[in-house]
């Protein structure tokens, strides 16, 4: 069976670093541990790209920015910036999605990812032609049955 292919934004890989108190926040660590986990055992496949490292780039705290960077060596697949990418994040801008958001989605469509995985609320509400946006918890729902 082929590994999914899947994106996680820079949102969702910062989730572990936010506050645990709200328990949707916990449920979405949760799940994202669980999923980094399954990348680690070769179920899915971890795509990351240029606009990741801008983004976790600018994080002012070195300790979170050195965690999640190193996902980068772990991800099977690298999305290079590309008039391709740059277009298509303008398209996406057109919807209402963020510059930064529109990017990270970009680079998930060029590398024909299966899932986009965020906890940003904005991007989940967007219907996105050829990209399923999800919540690593219902990411779980739906493919963790399918293992």
């Amino acid at each position: 069976m082929k590994a999914i292919k899947i994106y996680l934004d820079n949102c969702c890989h910062n989730r572990p670093f936010d506050s645990q108190t709200n328990m949707k926040i916990r449920f979405e660590t949760e799940a994202k541990l669980y999923i980094q986990n399954c990348i680690l055992e070769g179920e899915y496949n971890l795509c990351w790209s240029f606009v990741l490292d801008y983004e976790n780039g600018n994080n002012p705290f070195e300790d979170k920015r050195n965690i999640i960077s190193s996902w980068k060596k772990i991800a099977k697949d690298f999305c290079y910036p590309n008039e391709a990418i740059r277009s298509r994040g303008k398209e996406l801008m057109n919807l209402g999605i963020k510059e930064l958001d529109a990017l990270h989605i970009a680079c998930a469509m060029e590398k024909q990812c299966d899932y986009f995985i965020t906890v940003d609320r904005g991007l989940l509400n967007k219907n996105v032609d050829g990209l399923k946006i999800i919540n690593p918890i219902d990411f779980i729902r739906k493919v963790g049955d399918q293992l």
